[in-house]
């Protein structure tokens, strides 16, 4: 008989310089929500976009049961990773996608600084890829197939870097840049990009994309 009770699996994948730990409030909620979590870790500042997906995403699907449904939440460049990944490669139990922050055009601080010989050393060639250019390598990555929802912040304050972007944005990243063709929801939030996963509002909303396909939208 076919096992209609298998638990649902979440892959978190966390942003450039930053580790699984960043994570474990909300893999703690999404825990207690029933769900078995696979906090994953990837050295995001070692190697390419392209490398990346392929190091992170087989080795979290790896730890999937089979035939579970497969849903990820992202921050930042973690989104990237899935979308690099989509595009070769196909999860057929893929349920929902959630990114928060996701620089899916880029963000015009590379465009500004990527060319500091300090650069690299701190956010290494991913970095370097997260550039808005036209014909860059984020606009060959094209629209989304699948279920997916952003959360997008609009809160930049005390950050330097956000005098490079347009408003409105998150510190790092505008909320333009968040925005993809195919995406099913998006919401905006007063948030900055760092620690965003750990904000209440965002956790809820995390929480009823993947529950219900879209976000708590307040009624005007």
């Amino acid at each position: 008989m076919e096992n209609l009770e298998l638990q649902r699996v979440v892959i978190l994948l966390h942003g450039l310089g930053r580790t699984a730990r960043c994570f474990k409030l909300l893999e703690k909620h999404l825990k207690q929500e029933g769900y078995r979590v696979i906090n994953q870790s990837y050295p995001s500042r070692h190697y390419k976009i392209e490398d990346l997906a392929e190091i992170a995403i087989p080795n979290a699907l790896k730890e999937c049961p089979k035939d579970a449904p497969i849903s990820f939440v992202t921050h930042s460049l973690g989104g990237i990773l899935v979308r690099e990944y989509l595009r070769k490669h196909t999860i057929e139990n893929l349920d929902r996608v959630v990114m928060l922050g996701p620089p899916n055009h880029g963000s015009e601080i590379v465009d500004k600084l990527g060319w500091l010989p300090g650069f690299i050393f701190i956010n290494g060639p991913a970095g370097l890829q997260l550039e808005t250019k036209p014909d860059g390598y984020l606009a060959q990555l094209g629209p989304v197939n699948f279920k997916l929802g952003i959360v997008a912040g609009t809160l930049n304050k005390g950050w330097y870097l956000e005098k490079f972007l347009p408003e409105p944005n998150d510190g790092k990243v505008t909320v333009a840049s968040t925005r993809i063709t195919g995406e099913a929801d998006h919401i905006c939030l007063p948030i900055s990009h760092g620690f965003m996963m750990n904000k209440p509002m965002v956790i809820e909303q995390v929480l009823a994309f993947l529950k219900t396909g879209s976000f708590k939208h307040q009624k005007s």
